[in-house]
């Protein structure tokens, strides 16, 4: 069984439209206009027990109505949807058990009240009583310290990595998380990340993680699902992702003394390579590799071989954030 399976899932709203004018607000009183909008549109999403996949999309993509009908906050106006085995808004009491929920810009926890007391009001809701879990997820989070502090108290990064055990304190199957590492400093960030890795490998938990920060879906992920416009314009893993919209690495050189850019042109006129140089530091050159059919190693090889004076070298690879960006720039 997948733990989100998804077939045409749509979701419509209807929106009101004033008219112009006196006389058209007059109207509205009486007859009031509304346009439908689909916000997401017919997709089809299905994600096996224990994978960690990323989820992204710009603003206004359709990614938070999609979290809201797979976690049964809204009902989709059509399409088969089935989560852990259940209907997310008709079986609400029984689904809500089996998943976990971390919103970037909410709260589960309790303002006034310390972080402890918190934890036991969540444990008695779930009627669960797993003590171990528990204090392990606190001496792997490292949030001992802040146990007896209320909610109110804590920073950003402190207040997260407390969600994140709220959220898993009744050992859910599937866990949901929407931009859990925003504001946060990157230790606190890798903390999570290494948390979260722990979580899914040792309990097979099921994460759908939804952020802006690429680099959380690059150390997680290897899985990623791109809405556009209500759409998935793409389903698969970050290295194909790469394959197939990167423009290739990038080789920085800095030679010893100057060479003509004709004459590294010439050494790799074979190879699907071009080269530019700096304009400045006459000894500094780049060279674009096209596509994946050639490997840096390849270039760098066949330039040592013919003699290319090489005093340093990097290596420089596309980054996803830098692709996805391009996918939309370029629509």
């Amino acid at each position: 069984m997948n733990a989100i399976q998804a077939e045409k899932l749509t979701k419509e709203f209807q929106i009101y439209q004033s008219r112009k004018g006196l006389s058209g607000a007059f109207r509205d009183l009486f007859n009031r206009n509304y346009r439908t909008i689909r916000a997401v549109n017919e997709v089809n999403i299905s994600i096996p027990q224990g994978e960690m996949v990323g989820y992204i999309g710009e603003n206004g993509a359709g990614k938070s109505t999609t979290i809201k009908m797979l976690t049964g906050i809204l009902q989709p106006t059509s399409g088969d949807l089935k989560v852990n085995g259940f209907d997310p808004h008709n079986q609400r009491e029984e689904f809500v058990k089996t998943i976990g929920v971390v919103f970037g810009q909410r709260s589960q926890l309790w303002w006034d009240i310390a972080v402890q007391e918190s934890f036991t009001l969540l444990q008695k809701v779930y009627r669960v009583d797993n003590q171990k879990l528990l204090d392990r997820m606190i001496d792997v989070l490292n949030i001992g310290e802040l146990l007896d502090q209320p909610v109110r108290k804590l920073s950003l990064g402190q207040r997260m990595r407390c969600e994140l055990v709220a959220s898993l304190i009744h050992q859910p199957s599937l866990l949901f998380l929407d931009e859990p590492t925003i504001g946060l400093d990157v230790l606190v960030k890798e903390n999570i990340r290494q948390f979260l890795r722990e979580m899914n490998k040792e309990f097979g938990t099921t994460i759908l993680l939804t952020t802006h920060d690429l680099t959380d879906i690059e150390a997680l992920c290897s899985r990623v699902i791109m809405l556009d416009k209500g759409n998935i314009i793409y389903d698969g893993d970050l290295t194909r992702l790469k394959q197939e919209w990167g423009e290739g690495k990038k080789i920085h050189l800095e030679l010893d003394q100057e060479v003509s850019l004709s004459h590294l042109g010439q050494l790799t006129e074979s190879l699907p390579v071009t080269w530019s140089k700096n304009e400045v530091n006459k000894n500094l050159f780049t060279a674009q590799l096209k596509g994946n059919s050639i490997t840096a190693s390849e270039v760098l090889s066949l330039l040592v071989t013919s003699g290319v004076p090489i005093h340093e070298m990097q290596i420089q690879e596309v980054s996803t954030e830098e692709i996805v960006r391009k996918i939309y720039q370029e629509g």
